[in-house]
């Protein structure tokens, strides 16, 4: 969007925002008030992180919070989400708030003196557990928005749904959770949702500005499971085999096509990435299976459906060429769909993110490959979501610890905007509906 389309937007939404006048001021007070609870909330959450479907001490904390500001609680919820209602003095939409409680099985490697020092199993394998990605800050944060909104319940002119969700960062394979599982249990019902806004702490944005995107802003994603089978022979005689590493390594570099060739980069961006290859037990054997896992990423789903095809397509006909056979499942765990952003909700609220953060601050930006489950909530109604720039400012987004690597860090001077963009976004919207 061009500056001055910006600009008229935000003159145009001016007169209706420009009710809640009051309820801004009070809303900025009491957000000043709350950022120190704000980050030692998130401090003690970085402490003790909980991997995907076992926040249970994580969502202990939340429910404790919110029934002591006298807001109805619902735990339990796809597992250990929580769900807080806040009803307002008068009647009007009924707005979702959501914040992801997952961590990482990363090792934490930095002098923070609340770094995380838990470990538990995964897979399998011993591991360090860590907030590497930020959903620590995002509970924090939205406990914060639920106290400052809870402050002015009679100002209120609707409903404000505060979703505490487990598993952002995936369940595992066969196992339904996160978002999706939240709306398959309904969620979005009782009361029915109107819209629903998120935000995501960004480590390569400046601590200050809020960046955003209508339309496709993440991608959509699919993980594959690409089994070969071949004809097991001795490696001193490859020619009595059918060699399934041989034909995994010309189907990878065939799928490499399909981004350079048929995917139309100048609209959208795509990925397809092979992260696992799996054959055989030692060097004189070949053996006769092998198996690659990988991720696929789309900003459509005319583009999603696109990629898959070419791939089944192009792992079958090579395997085919080589007297091989394949299996490929699509997903093999996961999928999310594209986080996609309401184009007229989006051109709607503007002015709100603009007045918490100045529209300097506001930027637009390229889409993502990244993914984001919220993509479930705005499947079924119009959604919002954002940005929040968590990098010190003056640091080269170059060189700051990135999500998910075991230096990630934030600046926790960025929780109050969070407050105040999550809470301005719902006041605004219940005037402007």
């Amino acid at each position: 969007m061009n500056k001055l389309l910006f600009a008229g937007l935000c003159l145009f939404s001016i007169p209706a925002i420009s009710q809640t006048v009051p309820a801004r001021s009070k809303l900025n007070t009491a957000a000043d008030k709350i950022e120190a609870k704000v980050i030692e909330w998130r401090r003690d959450f970085h402490e003790h992180p909980e991997l995907g479907n076992y926040e249970t001490r994580t969502a202990g904390i939340i429910a404790k919070h919110l029934e002591g500001l006298g807001i109805e609680v619902k735990t339990g919820v796809a597992r250990t989400g929580v769900v807080g209602i806040l009803k307002g003095g008068k009647p009007g939409p009924v707005v979702l708030l959501r914040a992801d409680m997952d961590g990482l099985p990363v090792t934490e490697r930095n002098s923070l003196p609340f770094a995380s020092k838990v470990r538990t199993q995964y897979n399998g394998q011993e591991v360090g557990v860590m907030h590497a990605c930020g959903h620590d800050s995002h509970v924090a944060i939205l406990m914060g928005v639920a106290e400052v909104l809870s402050g002015m319940k009679a100002d209120l002119k609707g409903t404000v749904k505060f979703v505490f969700q487990p598993a952002e960062e995936g369940s595992a394979p066969g196992v339904e959770g996160g978002a999706e599982l939240m709306v398959k249990e309904g969620v979005l019902e009782n009361p029915k949702v109107d819209v629903a806004f998120g935000l995501h702490i960004w480590a390569q944005t400046e601590a200050g500005k809020i960046t955003y995107r209508p339309g496709g802003m993440m991608a959509g994603v699919n993980d594959m499971q690409i089994i070969v089978k071949g004809r097991q022979a001795h490696g001193a005689a490859p020619w009595a085999s059918v060699d399934p590493i041989v034909i995994s390594a010309q189907i990878i570099n065939n799928l490499q096509t399909i981004v350079s060739r048929n995917l139309n980069v100048t609209e959208n961006a795509g990925v397809v990435t092979i992260g696992s290859l799996h054959a055989g037990v030692r060097s004189n054997i070949i053996p006769e299976r092998a198996e690659m896992l990988g991720t696929i990423r789309a900003l459509s789903v005319e583009d999603e459906k696109m990629l898959i095809d070419r791939i089944k397509t192009i792992a079958t006909k090579t395997a085919e060429a080589g007297g091989a056979t394949v299996e490929i499942k699509i997903p093999y765990s996961n999928h999310y769909p594209v986080t996609y952003n309401d184009p007229a909700l989006t051109e709607k609220m503007l002015p709100s993110l603009a007045k918490v953060a100045g529209a300097e601050n506001v930027k637009l930006i390229p889409p993502i490959t990244g993914a984001e489950d919220f993509s479930f909530f705005q499947e079924k109604v119009p959604g919002l979501f954002f940005f929040l720039g968590g990098m010190p400012k003056g640091m080269d987004p170059k060189t700051a610890p990135s999500h998910h690597t075991p230096d990630f860090m934030i600046d926790e001077s960025s929780f109050k905007l969070g407050v105040k963009a999550l809470a301005g976004l719902t006041l605004d919207y219940m005037e402007v509906k």
